[in-house]
């Protein structure tokens, strides 16, 4: 890895991490082998205090420039030039990491169906092990929304010591009842497919379709529905959210597939920081770092009350809220709300991120 030079490299790689270590799961079911897609970008300077290592949420990549457009890259809050940047693809995911559809070293074929069942907690876990490759002994931020903020969460409990700053954006120390449900709601869609079930890369394409539809719903406020998609004619048929929904259906069964889906959102129920910890709330208060936790005020997946319970809890905990029309999914919208928040975070704790 190389130091901060007086010609940075701003450039982003991209890159495999190969883990031959057996990986022990919650479940008690062990990975003997596993991979993550990461990217960095930036360079470790020479104290080695500029690490921000990024989350990304349930259905994205390691490319975080791309979907935190307006947070990450030259010139913006997270700028490589001055911080050096990580994000890695979920274990689980189909970016590049080991998933439903990798070969099973112990079959040779894909594991499909037989994929163990991961939760947040092995998912931080992972991300250990190539915290540990990469040689970073300490991480300044760890910052993550959604599914993304419930794994910064667990590894933040990990860490200890060698994590700075916490930011865990609309998500929350366990997962709801409400949560689940939705989730169970669109694996229910998935599982309608008639081609859920056979060994096939495209199994539960339709039905991805639909669960994504669902997952839009609670995803924005009826609001943003309101505004963007009401009809300016009189219609009994034909609406403009039909077509919206169809299209996002589509757009993410095209670029994603049923089986990690699936995955993920188990994932994302499994969520509880307090497992075999002592509670919820026991668990949060032996994070070590400070923390920064961040509601939206129109969220109805991940509400305002569940992130400020983060922040009650954890010993140095501080909670600020976004407001906005566009629901949970203004965590990808509204930047500079983030930036000020965020700024303000680091001003108040006389850190120094931004120079």
């Amino acid at each position: 890895m190389n130091l901060q030079s007086p010609h940075l490299s701003i450039e982003m790689t991209h890159e495999i991490f190969y883990c031959k270590e057996a990986l022990h799961l919650e479940s008690g079911e062990i990975l003997p082998e596993f991979q993550l897609s990461f990217t960095t970008q930036g360079q470790l300077n020479n104290k080695k205090d500029n690490v921000v290592w990024v989350l990304h949420a349930l259905t994205g990549d390691a490319n975080p420039q791309e979907w935190w457009a307006g947070l990450i890259g030259e010139d913006k809050f997270y700028d490589p030039s001055r911080h050096f940047i990580i994000c890695a693809n979920f274990l689980g995911s189909c970016y590049g990491s080991t998933q439903p559809l990798s070969v099973n070293p112990k079959t040779g074929k894909p594991y499909y169906y037989d994929f163990p069942n991961l939760t947040t907690r092995d998912i931080a876990a992972s991300m250990d092990q190539l915290r540990l490759h990469l040689g970073l002994d300490q991480i300044d931020t760890v910052i993550g929304g959604s599914l993304g903020g419930q794994v910064a969460l667990e590894w933040a409990y990990t860490l200890k010591e060698r994590l700075n700053n916490a930011i865990i954006i609309a998500s929350n120390a366990k997962a709801s009842p409400w949560i689940i449900g939705f989730n169970e709601t669109q694996r229910m869609a998935i599982e309608s497919d008639q081609t859920w079930g056979s060994m096939d890369a495209e199994a539960g394409k339709k039905g991805l379709e639909t669960a994504r539809a669902i997952g839009m719903l609670s995803y924005r406020h009826p609001q943003t529905f309101i505004q963007h998609q009401s009809e300016t004619e009189e219609k009994r048929d034909n609406f403009k959210i039909s077509s919206y929904l169809r299209y996002q259906g589509m757009k993410l069964a095209n670029r994603f597939n049923a089986l990690s889906y699936w995955t993920l959102s188990k994932a994302m129920d499994s969520h509880d920081l307090g497992r075999a910890r002592g509670g919820t709330a026991a668990a949060l208060a032996k994070i070590r770092c400070r923390v920064l936790s961040i509601g939206i005020d129109t969220d109805l997946l991940f509400t305002c009350v569940e992130s400020r319970f983060i922040s009650l809890h954890v010993p140095k905990g501080t909670y600020r809220e976004i407001s906005s029309l566009y629901g949970h999914d203004a965590f990808l919208i509204e930047y500079e709300q983030l930036q000020y928040i965020l700024q303000s975070f680091y001003l108040e704790n006389n850190h120094s991120i931004r120079t």
